[in-house]
């Protein structure tokens, strides 16, 4: 069966190499301010902030704050039209203050209003939305099309997660 590609929907003849760099991300130990950098590189200067030196954060797994902290995502739509949705469950004190979908050729941040229930959406387009199938709907199989994007999570109780986009449905494991 033959699709017409729709204009979300990546025309590229193969899988895009992951082009964004490292997200960093800064935090001021005086007011909490975050500053976010981009690239592995380390500024000339240190960053501050209130007349301190800002604190580099370095990401947990999801598996450190399991099972009081729980992220998830599910991955929606399929050929010409998909999206991450993100799912949280947490104590109303740890709830995420923003989140940040780190794609192959960019990110996505979106803060989460206070009385924001999950999912949070993030609607792929361009390289990001490359396929490999032609399926109407993802069954997150063995190509895994989103691997290499990475979800950051920031809460203030919490710090900041990472959760990397490589699941894999039970029906395709071995």
């Amino acid at each position: 069966m033959e699709h017409e590609f729709g204009p979300l929907r990546s025309r590229a003849s193969r899988k895009p190499w992951p082009e964004c760099p490292d997200i960093i991300i800064y935090r001021c130990g005086h007011c909490g301010k975050l500053y976010q950098g981009l690239g592995g590189d380390q500024p000339a200067q240190a960053l501050s902030c209130c007349n301190m030196t800002m604190e580099c954060l370095s990401p947990l797994h999801i598996e450190d704050v399991m099972p009081e902290f729980n992220v998830d995502y599910k991955i929606v739509g399929g050929f010409n039209q998909s999206a991450v949705q993100v799912f949280w469950e947490t104590k109303p004190e740890d709830k995420p203050e923003w989140i940040l979908l780190k794609t192959f050729t960019g990110g996505y941040i979106k803060y989460v209003a206070s009385k924001k229930r999950p999912p949070l959406v993030f609607p792929l387009a361009d390289e990001d939305a490359y396929v490999y199938c032609d399926r109407q709907v993802c069954q997150e199989c063995v190509f895994r099309c989103k691997r290499g994007f990475m979800i950051y999570l920031y809460s203030k109780t919490r710090g900041l997660l990472e959760i990397p986009l490589e699941k894999m449905s039970d029906y395709f494991k071995v």
